[in-house]
């Protein structure tokens, strides 16, 4: 039986998906609040399905089903922006909206870069970032709040595939002052490190990583301070009250203190941590979404050079 529900329809529903708020949907696409509620209605008369849960505290949530039309219609919609171009044989530039996941540790450094490197090739779309945890970004991905999320490969969720672009082995950040930090580029041992404080890096997945790392090494660490914030975790070193295992290396050794790190290698071999663009399997990439990977890849290899992606 043939269904009468129409495309615009279908772009108010995904309006009302990504921002779960009806007043703002409303605004942003500049139609009536009553309007937009009715087509919202009718379209689930027609799909014979609920798609949104109506909550008076926290107003309305997709249901399952919501859900997964939202993931679905994504791409969906994006070649509908095609069809024009494709029938007057037209270059379409891009344009509307991404939300992307984005680790919270590395956005203060990655998400500036990556934008700026994105909105030079595709000015017109807008995007916005989701700062979370690695099991955050997670659901945002399976609950469809993103596309796509630059995290790390650890802690692998379910329904979840992922492409690798760069290569991250642990390396030692100490105090400047410390003694470990006065032999010039030498590398440092877990061994070396062992009856001193660590300061850990304490998120879901993230802790895990690097306490297997010592148990690896039959090591059990001085958890001193457990911190959740990248750059905390410097500022505690720095300030003298340990030492820690990260991943990331920023360009320059000072904190928000004004004080300074030292970083060493660390000696041995050790599991790297790989970052990772994810998306939900099986779920074909919008035009946007592709041209943001692809964005990626190409200022990561500037980065490092192709041999950091396996």
């Amino acid at each position: 039986m043939a269904r009468s529900f129409t495309l615009v329809q279908l772009r108010y529903f995904a309006s009302v998906a990504e921002t779960e708020n009806m007043t703002e949907s409303a605004g942003r696409l500049n139609i009536s609040q009553s309007a937009l509620s009715s087509s919202i209605s009718q379209l689930e008369k027609e799909l014979g399905a609920q798609l949104f849960m109506r909550r008076h505290q926290r107003g309305i949530v997709l249901t399952d089903v919501g859900r997964l039309l939202a993931q679905e219609l994504r791409p969906f919609l994006d070649h509908t922006d095609r069809l024009f171009d494709i029938v007057h044989g037209a270059a379409h530039e891009l344009d509307g909206d991404l939300a992307v996941g984005m680790f919270a540790p590395f956005a203060s450094f990655r998400a500036p870069l990556i934008l700026k490197a994105f909105e030079d090739h595709y000015p017109k779309v807008r995007v916005t970032f989701i700062e979370g945890d690695l099991e955050y970004l997670g659901r945002a991905l399976l609950d469809g709040r993103c596309e796509l999320a630059l995290m790390y490969d650890i802690g692998a969720v379910d329904g979840l595939e992922t492409t690798a672009i760069e290569v991250l082995p642990p390396h030692v950040i100490l105090p400047a002052d410390h003694p470990l930090a006065a032999r010039p580029e030498e590398d440092v041992s877990l061994d070396e490190l062992a009856e001193e404080p660590l300061i850990l890096l304490d998120l879901p997945h993230t802790r895990e990583y690097f306490l297997d790392l010592f148990t690896a090494q039959g090591i059990t660490p001085v958890v001193r301070h457990r911190v959740s914030g990248y750059e905390t975790v410097r500022s505690y070193v720095a300030g003298g009250f340990g030492y820690s295992i990260l991943n990331q290396r920023l360009p320059g050794d000072s904190t928000y203190l004004g004080r300074d790190v030292a970083v060493r290698s660390l000696s041995g071999a050790h599991r790297p941590i790989r970052a990772v663009l994810a998306r939900p399997v099986g779920l074909r990439s919008t035009r946007r979404a592709s041209a943001f990977e692809d964005v990626c890849r190409r200022l990561f290899s500037q980065q490092h050079g192709e041999s950091t992606i396996d």
